[in-house]
């Protein structure tokens, strides 16, 4: 059983903009606090034996200038790693490149603040169609299989594509959906235009009718 509401509370939200060499790009920031130290969340974010117990298998080389690949999605190059504090890579999946940078920071001795930045060039039709949530629930579900692994319990990798669709899943879903939809809010969207790439992008995550 998934505290759904309280995972959802407990993940810190944002949307944003970056100006790379190829131009404006959009960055969600995703962040929770974990209870265990920065050497463990940072084993845990890059030994390919412990990555699969709460994302998806990956292969590859995790070492500045590797190349990875996540088992049925994104692979990419490891650009920058400064262990055990951060990391940045490339986000290859189907024709496009994004880019995520992971940061970790101590609370104190025993707990861990993580944050992504996920920066990609989105073209404005589809960031008006999907917003950030087409990214953003994604990587809600993934620290939710974080912050299981790390408490000992939770959603399993293998269980978590049946239970997105279960009704606690679409639950949470829709609430990650609808915390993505107030951080676009919050910087600058349309707020009509923002809940209409809310339902959207719910109801793609969840095979629910928009």
């Amino acid at each position: 059983m998934i505290d759904v509401s309280g995972q959802i509370n407990a993940v810190r939200r944002q949307v944003g903009s970056r100006t790379l060499e190829a131009g404006e790009a959009r960055v969600s920031t995703i962040s929770q606090t974990y209870d265990a130290s920065v050497e463990d969340v940072w084993d845990a974010c890059t030994n390919p034996e412990r990555i699969p117990r709460w994302f998806l298998p990956v292969t590859g080389d995790l070492r500045l200038g590797g190349r990875y690949q996540l088992e049925g999605n994104a692979g990419g190059t490891v650009e920058r790693c400064d262990p055990p504090n951060s990391f940045a890579a490339t986000w290859e999946f189907g024709d496009t490149t994004s880019w995520i940078e992971v940061r970790l920071s101590a609370v104190d001795d025993d707990r861990t603040r993580f944050e992504l930045d996920h920066i990609a060039h989105v073209d404005d039709d589809t960031w008006a169609m999907y917003g950030p949530g087409a990214v953003g629930i994604g990587w809600d579900l993934g620290l939710l299989g974080l912050a299981s692994y790390l408490g000992g319990g939770g959603v399993r990798p293998e269980d978590a594509e049946a239970w997105t669709v279960s009704a606690e899943g679409r639950e949470f879903v829709t609430g990650a959906s609808q915390r993505w939809t107030e951080a676009s809010i919050a910087a600058g969207t349309d707020p009509d235009a923002a809940r209409a790439a809310e339902e959207r992008v719910t109801a793609f995550y969840t095979g629910a009718p928009a």
